[in-house]
């Protein structure tokens, strides 16, 4: 009996011993919540914004051209004459040779198509060949470019069939401008926090984050709309980069 009485006074201090143990450790865990959580809202988040204006040093430009044969061989050589034209053109203009590439010929069939009395759309006779080439150019000498895209008139009135395309804009230094910008964004964004801060009757702790946003390159003064994965305008020489840095500071 005595036995009995003994494992049963050794069965309630055990739990009471766990008991008492899972209180304190809930208490542990509640104290170690609320300090967490009042020491994240002790903190100051700011969104910095560094931009750059700057002017394209790199121009891509591309046009084609065309001709028209029943006979495949006659409609390549009257091409093949163009592109010579076209090539001694832009050598005389001061383009390099290593600046022009000719693309491979494209060939199409051409018919006389037709709708039928039921209305149904019907391939006719064939018609002849159309041959098309085109030629790009991608130079430093941005100028230079604009000014053969702008006057390619000069060429069709030579008796070519040539189709010219809109110049693209593009900065070969952009990782320079990038980290230029970043440094600025993160001077800006501490600047703020720290003016918050000062306002609050308070002073900056640590820095817990910082998270960069994608950069944007648009014209000047324009009303493009940015993106998520980021903007890269290529129709304007002048472009203006911009970019966000967000930090999280403790406050004090």
């Amino acid at each position: 009996m005595q036995k009995i009485q003994i494992q049963n006074f050794m069965r309630t201090y055990i739990a009471v011993a766990i008991a008492a143990l899972g209180i304190m450790i809930a208490a542990a865990l509640l104290g170690n919540a609320i300090k967490n959580r009042n020491k994240s809202e002790n903190t100051i988040s700011v969104t910095g914004l560094g931009s750059k204006t700057f002017t394209s040093d790199l121009i891509a430009w591309s046009g084609s051209f065309s001709k028209n044969s029943f006979e495949l061989k006659t409609a390549y050589d009257a091409l093949a004459v163009d592109r010579k034209i076209i090539y001694d053109y832009l050598k005389s203009k001061g383009v390099k040779e290593n600046e022009m590439v000719f693309s491979a010929v494209d060939i199409q069939k051409q018919f006389r198509n037709f709708t039928d009395a039921s209305g149904n759309y019907q391939q006719g006779e064939f018609a002849g060949y159309n041959l098309t080439q085109s030629v790009s150019i991608k130079s430093k000498e941005v100028s230079k470019i604009e000014n053969i895209s702008r006057n390619i008139t000069e060429i069709i009135n030579r008796g070519i069939e040539f189709t010219s395309s809109s110049p693209q804009y593009f900065y070969t230094k952009l990782a320079n401008v990038k980290l230029q910008m970043i440094a600025n964004a993160t001077k800006d964004a501490k600047e703020r926090a720290e003016k918050i801060a000062e306002n609050a009757g308070s002073s900056l702790g640590n820095l817990k984050k910082a998270t960069m946003g994608v950069i944007q390159i648009t014209a000047p003064n324009s009303n493009e709309d940015y993106s998520y994965g980021g903007t890269y305008n290529t129709a304007s020489k002048e472009k203006e980069a911009t970019i966000t840095i967000k930090l999280e500071y403790e406050v004090d």
